[in-house]
């Protein structure tokens, strides 16, 4: 049985302290500093979330005078494939600028030439990357998390909402290391817990080993999704093609300095917007491996990629050459695909969402890879996690405090009380190891309708064999435990929204062998996933999307 507990009382709580939960404290405390504002983190703060260290671009901005919120909408809604709300992502273009002036403010360090910031072109139009280089960016707004005078709530883990009636009440969480029951009420829940980085395996075999975060594992979608939130896109099922064997971003890095991207044949990837999905749809296509070259390039400029590469984002990169004995003046990086992960900001996985981060339950919110504002990037959980904080303020100011439901906390006591009871012959790591296995097999590209339904069953069977197949020793093996089951509930949804998508879009992301072809007439819509009467499986709702007059006749009248 659960033997401590603490019990937390807030105004707005903040679930996942990576990117947009940071920024989401900071600015509630920005525009309502009486108002108590809590962060609930799996990890610890300091080094949590996607962006655990350094950063080397804002991805989009639309800078005044020189790209606009309107163009970006066109950019968006073409790499979209017309499958994206025009008010959400317009609204993130229309912070952006703001938004890059307030970090350069804090002291984030935003590179210039001539007066004017480092610009470089990712998207099918317009040129909204800024260069950043900052190595030291998540320690920034965390430290200002801290300094606001926000509560952190380290080491604790989200796993139920609480609710009264259609309005959420506030969290319960689980403390990693200890195993304490966490009961925080609040007024306004904004869920930045991130996407399912744990979704397939990596080809290095290790569990973490993958390119987003490891510690997202579709938590705050699986308790979201119980609590009666509903979710869209969950069949983009993302992969990336990048360094081979450590999963560190390259392609907009050297790309847009010069670097020339090749296939297995030694031929140049040609191409007018040569993009990841470039890159990973010539793997699918037996024309691995891909490799990028930099030799021909000057010297001043290699120093350049090798600068960003090796002290920003994610350093241990110069380590990694050194040992393969790579020297971008002499040898190719070879690139591969990634194991497949879900999210929004590499993606179009996520809450449904409003302009200004709303769901579809009462007091409960969304931001960073967590809603779906499609292909967000980092400035997406940036800016969303000001809407998000901007609307939960008014919330707060609105309603008055709900009283959670009892059965709801009870019902938590009993669901930690059984996983410490669990005495299984396998311990956890080996059982996740089996279930993400599966997911590989089953419910990533190429996709069909036997194999979805296969994969499925599978996440049936291993929902039904967890309690009685897995071993409990210690408070981080029953945390485990909760994290295996938000893998399986969400794996279900995705293949559940996959099999319900009865055409290929997005490339290799969503390729169905069985619909091999993109159906514009009929599935430019999202499919909406929500708490349906049957057990394990969602209400599949398709919905049109929300277009503004600017995307009228985009797509597919533009499409490629």
């Amino acid at each position: 049985m659960v033997k401590h507990e603490r019990h937390i009382e807030t105004d707005i709580l903040i679930v996942g302290g990576g990117s947009a939960g940071c920024m989401a404290a900071i600015r509630a405390k920005e525009i309502a500093p009486d108002l108590r504002v809590a962060v609930m983190e799996k990890g610890d703060l300091m080094y949590s979330g996607c962006i655990a260290m350094g950063m080397d671009a804002l991805n989009i901005v639309a800078i005044p005078g020189f790209t606009s919120p309107e163009l970006y909408l066109e950019a968006t809604t073409l790499a979209c494939e017309g499958v994206v709300d025009g008010g959400p992502s317009l609204e993130m273009a229309a912070r952006s600028w703001e938004l890059l002036k307030k970090l350069e403010a804090w002291g984030v360090h935003f590179p210039m030439k001539n007066g004017k910031y480092e610009t470089l072109q990712v998207h099918p139009k317009g040129e909204f990357l800024v260069t950043m280089k900052e190595p030291d960016l998540k320690k920034i707004i965390a430290r200002r998390v801290y300094d606001m005078g926000c509560r952190v709530i380290n080491r604790t883990m989200a796993f139920e909402l609480m609710m009264e009636g259609d309005r959420v009440a506030g969290v319960l969480g689980y403390n990693v290391r200890t195993g304490e029951l966490v009961i925080c009420r609040a007024k306004a829940v904004i869920i930045c817990s991130g996407g399912l980085a744990r979704f397939s395996l990596p080809n290095s075999g290790y569990l973490y080993g993958v390119y987003d975060f490891p510690g997202n594992t579709g938590d705050g979608w699986a308790m979201s999704y119980r609590a009666g939130a509903e979710l869209t896109g969950m069949e983009y099922t993302t992969c990336y093609c990048i360094i081979k064997d450590i999963g560190a971003p390259l392609l907009y890095i050297t790309l847009t300095r010069g670097a020339q991207a090749l296939n297995g044949l030694g031929k140049p990837i040609e191409g007018g917007h040569i993009s990841i999905k470039t890159l990973v749809q010539e793997y699918a296509d037996g024309r691995g491996p891909v490799f990028m070259r930099l030799k021909h390039l000057p010297e001043e400029k290699i120093q350049e990629i090798e600068d960003i590469l090796f002290t920003t984002e994610r350093p241990v990169m110069e380590r990694f050459f050194k040992g393969r004995g790579i020297d971008f003046r002499k040898t190719d990086i070879e690139l591969y695909n990634t194991e497949h992960f879900l999210c929004s900001g590499h993606g179009q996985a996520g809450l449904v969402v409003n302009q200004v981060g709303e769901t579809n339950l009462r007091g409960l919110l969304a931001a960073g890879d967590a809603a779906c504002v499609a292909r967000g990037h980092l400035t997406g959980a940036f800016a969303f996690g000001e809407a998000a904080a901007d609307r939960a303020a008014e919330i707060c100011r609105s309603e008055q405090r709900a009283s959670p439901e009892a059965a709801g906390v009870d019902g938590a006591r009993r669901k930690l009380a059984g996983i410490f009871k669990m005495d299984g012959p396998v311990d956890p790591h080996q059982f996740e190891y089996k279930v993400r296995r599966l997911i590989g097999d089953y419910l990533v590209p190429p996709k069909n309708e036997i194999k979805l339904k296969l994969g499925l069953e599978w996440m049936d069977r291993f929902a039904t064999m967890l309690d009685s197949t897995v071993r409990v020793t210690d408070p981080h093996w029953a945390s485990k435990i909760l994290e295996i089951e938000s893998i399986i509930d969400t794996a279900t949804l995705s293949g559940c929204a996959s099999l319900a998508r009865t055409e290929s879009r997005w490339g290799y992301w969503h390729y169905r062998t069985d619909y091999p072809q993109r159906n514009d007439d009929e599935w430019v819509r999202h499919v909406v996933l929500s708490k349906g009467d049957e057990q394990r499986r969602p209400r599949v709702t398709l919905r049109d999307i929300d277009l503004l007059p600017l995307q009228q006749g985009l797509w597919p009248a533009a499409a490629p």
